[in-house]
C-alpha cells in the first residue's frame, strides 16, 4: 500500500516559506566578486610562494561553493531550532578556545601568538573565535528572547544578603550575571592567545543583542567602561607598538607602519576609476598577503573610488536589509538572531576598512566574503542561511 503523506505541522509550514530574495542575491553577489578580487589579489603572492597564480583562487572559490551550499541548508531549517542547538555551539566553541592553547595543536608562530587550530588532514587550519561569534550570538539570543516570560525571582528580605539580592535584580544586575561571566570567559582565553580583535568581534554582537532586548542603557556604560579599562590594562608590548604605528605610520616606515603605508599608496593610486581590473601594482610583493585582511586596499586599487564605494554600497544594502528582517521576524528570537549577525558584518566590515585606511590602529580584522580563509568564509555564510531562516517565516503582510 502506499505511505499516506503526513501533514505537514504549523511550524514545518512556516520553515517552508519563501526566503528573503534581495537579501541573498546580495550574499551571492559580495561572495562572487570577493572570490573575483582574491584571485586579482593573490596571484602574485602564489606564484611566488611556488604555487599556481590560481591557487587561491580555486581553493576559497571551493570553500565559497561549499559555503553557500551550507547557507541553503541552513536556510531551510527552522530556526527555532537554533534555540536548543546554541548551547552545543558555545559549549563546542569554548572547548576550541581552551585547545588552541594546547601545544602541538596551534599553529607555530614566531611571535608566539596562538589563535589557529592547525589543520588536521583535509580540515584546513581555523580560528576558534569564528565559532565563538556564532556561539555568542545564538546563545545570547536564544537566552534574551525568554526575557520577561520567565518567573520572577523571590529573595528573602529579612536577611542582608537577600535584600542586596533584591536590589540588584530590580536594578536588573542579577539577570546580566550569567552573560557577564560567558564573556568574561571567552575574554580570558582569547587573552592568553592573545587575540584582541577576535575579542572586540565578539562583544560588540553580544551587546547589540543584550540592547535590543530590552537591558538598560546605563549597563552598557558600566560595562563599556569596565571592558575598556580591562583591555587597556592587559594589553600587551606589540598592541602598544600598533597605536605608535597608527597615530605615525611613516616613522616606522620598514618595520610596523610598512604594511599601512604600502596600503595607502594602493588606494591613493587608485584615483577615481583605478588602474584596471588585475593590474595592480602594490600586490605585487609589496603589501604582504594582500589577499587578507588588506584586500580592500587592492579593491581601491584597481578599482578605483567608484567600484569601491559600490563594493560598500552592496555591504550597507545588506546589512540594510538585515535589520530589515529582524524588525519584520516573527518572534523575539528570530529579532535577536538577525541583529546579532547582521551587526557583526557591520562592525567587521567597519573595523576592516578602518583599519586599511588608518582610520583605526592595525588588527588581525578581516573583510567578510572578501578577505582569504575557506572557514571564515563558510562560517559566515552560515550566519547568512540563519538569517535567511528567519526571513521565511516573516508573518505576511494582511490583505485589505
Amino acid at each position: 500500500m502506499p505511505k499516506l503523506k503526513r501533514d505537514l505541522t504549523m511550524e514545518e509550514q512556516l520553515a517552508r516559506g519563501p526566503m528573503d530574495l534581495p537579501f541573498l542575491m546580495l550574499v551571492v553577489l559580495l561572495t562572487g566578486i570577493g572570490v573575483i578580487m582574491v584571485f586579482s589579489a593573490s596571484y602574485a603572492t602564489a606564484l611566488n610562494e611556488g604555487h599556481a597564480a590560481t591557487y587561491y583562487f580555486i581553493r576559497q572559490g571551493i570553500f565559497a561553493a561549499a559555503g553557500l551550499g551550507l547557507l541553503y541548508v541552513t536556510s531551510k531549517i527552522n530556526y527555532q531550532s537554533f534555540r536548543w542547538m546554541s548551547v552545543f555551539v558555545l559549549g563546542f566553541a569554548l572547548v576550541l578556545l581552551v585547545l588552541v592553547l594546547v601545544p602541538g595543536i596551534h599553529t607555530n608562530r614566531s611571535d608566539g601568538v596562538k589563535r589557529w587550530i592547525r589543520s588536521i588532514g583535509p580540515i584546513p587550519a581555523f580560528q576558534p573565535s569564528e565559532f565563538a561569534k556564532l556561539g555568542v550570538i545564538l546563545y545570547f539570543s536564544a537566552r534574551m528572547s525568554k526575557r520577561g516570560s520567565e518567573k520572577k525571582k523571590k529573595f528573602n528580605t529579612r536577611t542582608l544578603s537577600g535584600t542586596l539580592l533584591q536590589k540588584a535584580d530590580g536594578w536588573g544586575f542579577t539577570e546580566l550575571v550569567p552573560y557577564g561571566v560567558i564573556l568574561l570567559v571567552i575574554m580570558l582565553l582569547m587573552k592568553l592567545e592573545p587575540h584582541m580583535s577576535g575579542t572586540i568581534l565578539i562583544l560588540i554582537p553580544a551587546a547589540a543583542i543584550l540592547f535590543a532586548g530590552g537591558v538598560r542603557l546605563g549597563w552598557f556604560a558600566l560595562g563599556g567602561a569596565a571592558v575598556g579599562g580591562l583591555l587597556a590594562l592587559t594589553m600587551t608590548g606589540y598592541q602598544s607598538t600598533r597605536i605608535l604605528v597608527w597615530k605615525d605610520p611613516w616613522a616606522y616606515p620598514k618595520d610596523g607602519g610598512y604594511q599601512i603605508i604600502q596600503s595607502l599608496y594602493a588606494i591613493g593610486s587608485g584615483g577615481l576609476f583605478g588602474v584596471g581590473f588585475g593590474q595592480s601594482r602594490q600586490k605585487q610583493l609589496f603589501i604582504p598577503e594582500p589577499e587578507n585582511d588588506f584586500i580592500f586596499s587592492i579593491v581601491c586599487e584597481e578599482l578605483g573610488l567608484i567600484g569601491a564605494g559600490l563594493i560598500l554600497l552592496l555591504f550597507v544594502m545588506l546589512i540594510v536589509r538585515g535589520y530589515w528582517i529582524a524588525l519584520h521576524a516573527r518572534d523575539r528570537f528570530g529579532s535577536l538572531l538577525a541583529v546579532g549577525v547582521t551587526t557583526l558584518m557591520a562592525a567587521q566590515v567597519f573595523l576592516n576598512i578602518s583599519v586599511v585606511t588608518n582610520f583605526l590602529p592595525t588588527t588581525g580584522i578581516s573583510l567578510p566574503f572578501f578577505s582569504y580563509g575557506g572557514t571564515a568564509l563558510m562560517i559566515q555564510l552560515i550566519e547568512m542561511g540563519i538569517v535567511l531562516a528567519v526571513s521565511r517565516q516573516i508573518p505576511a503582510p494582511k490583505q485589505g
